[in-house]
């Protein structure tokens, strides 16, 4: 076991445990939120890693915060879970079980072989579903770990996939658990940019599920006047940004702007990316490849990045994120509610015209209660259609991740959109063996045993 602890005062604010905290953005940006927030300056920050490098680059960070906005408390690092989670109010993970390589490059070359392409595998297809299959065992493991350790934790799960992870952990653990994403906002603000009316001004409503949630209202403020006529016009004008190609076809086409970027959203339907249709490629802006490209230039610019967080003499600048967690997190300890948008069981039919097992990302009231999941009732049926072909990929991802039975693996690949639209059923069962055959260790035994596949 490794552990360090910085001791600034005796706080008794909540105890924050990050987990994957040597993702030292990240973690920068939601430490700079949690620490800016006068009811929680005071918190008792435990950041854990299994990386001791960046666990040390992500230390200096927080303390250069915590020094920044004069925040009392504490802040402590440690390499070992169980000490990272006794005691925690709070867990906020964000690990990648398997990093870039191998797993992601895995995800990638592997479907290149067979002619399939993605843009970015976190999600859903092929790659998505890999992520998948290696992922919750990991988080399942994490949260029988807190069911001990810390029972009454609320976990805010930044993993992706999101919709499987969050769909596992709430149906296999008792512990907590709400998805946060970043696309609601997000993308509200780009459509806001489109259309040129200052985001604060703007009033929406979403609904759907993690990456394919839909803009239900988006109304100006006070006057309650519907900007979705000047949304259309951007589309219709040939004015949108040529990365939001994609998202503004899906408008015209179904009525409705998506949450989810276009690199995204393309390899969540059959349409836009076809092998040898090079001309919709084109046409749509769609960046194959595009997270290995990201992940690389990350890798590139981490050790420049590590010497400007840590250099003493450079400003570091603390600026508010548009991420949830540490709203939530105020809102739970001093009991001012806020809305957020979060993933969570469909219990109760939040979504009345999707299934009651499966996970929906609505509007969330929190407060001094708690989570609070507000009911929207039906989708448009076209929307809730199409939903449902990702959400059946989800639940068989799950299902085989749950249960260990491989033959799921095959289901969720051959009713995935993207992948059946591109690879015959023979081409899909040898994929998903060449993928599991690939990931080797990094996919749990059960699910690598051929026997009776």
């Amino acid at each position: 076991m490794s552990v360090r602890r910085t001791t600034r005062a005796a706080g008794t604010g909540p105890r924050i445990t990050f987990i994957g905290a040597g993702s030292t953005v990240f973690a920068k940006n939601l430490l700079g939120d949690i620490l800016s927030c006068p009811a929680l300056s005071h918190s008792r920050i435990c950041l854990y890693d299994i990386d001791p490098q960046r666990l040390r680059v992500s230390e200096t960070v927080a303390r250069r915060i915590a020094a920044t906005l004069r925040a009392t408390g504490t802040i402590e690092t440690t390499t070992d879970l169980s000490r990272a989670l006794d005691g925690a109010d709070f867990a906020i993970n964000m690990i990648q079980v398997g990093g870039y390589k191998p797993c992601t490059v895995t995800d990638f070359e592997v479907p290149n072989r067979y002619g399939l392409r993605q843009t970015i595998a976190d999600t859903l297809g092929i790659g998505g579903i890999m992520r998948g299959l290696r992922t919750i065992p990991v988080l399942l493991d994490m949260a029988r770990a807190m069911e001990r350790l810390c029972p009454d934790v609320l976990h805010l799960n930044y993993v992706n996939p999101m919709a499987m992870n969050c769909w596992a952990l709430n149906r296999a653990t008792r512990i907590r658990t709400i998805g946060l994403c970043h696309s609601v906002q997000g993308t509200a603000a780009e459509l806001a940019a489109d259309i040129d009316v200052p985001v604060e001004e703007i009033d929406y409503q979403v609904a759907g599920i993690n990456h394919m949630a839909f803009y239900l209202r988006f109304r100006r403020k006070g006057t309650g006047e519907d900007l979705y006529p000047l949304i259309r016009k951007v589309g219709q004008d040939g004015r949108m940004p040529p990365h939001n190609r994609v998202r503004y076809d899906v408008l015209r086409r179904l009525g409705y702007f998506v949450t989810e970027s276009s690199e995204h959203f393309a390899e969540y339907v059959p349409w836009y990316i076809k092998n040898g249709r090079g001309e919709l490629i084109e046409r749509f802006s769609i960046p194959l490849d595009e997270y290995p490209r990201r992940c690389e230039l990350q890798i590139r610019d981490w050790q420049n990045l590590e010497r400007e967080l840590q250099d003493p003499d450079r400003p570091l600048a603390v600026v508010r994120s548009h991420e949830y967690g540490a709203d939530i997190i105020n809102a739970v300890r001093t009991g001012e509610p806020a809305v957020i948008y979060g993933n969570v069981m469909n219990e109760g039919g939040l979504i009345e015209n999707l299934p009651a097992e499966c996970c929906v990302e609505v509007p969330v009231l929190v407060d001094g209660n708690g989570l609070q999941p507000v009911r929207i009732g039906r989708l448009p049926p076209q929307l809730a259609a199409l939903m449902q072909t990702n959400i059946n990929v989800q639940g068989l991802a799950v299902e085989a991740a749950l249960t260990g039975r491989r033959e799921h693996v095959y289901h969720a690949a051959l009713l995935d959109p993207h992948t059946a639209a591109e690879l015959d059923p023979d081409q899909i069962h040898a994929l998903v063996d060449d993928l599991l055959r690939a990931h080797g260790d990094w996919i749990p035994a059960a699910l690598r045993d051929t026997t009776g596949a």
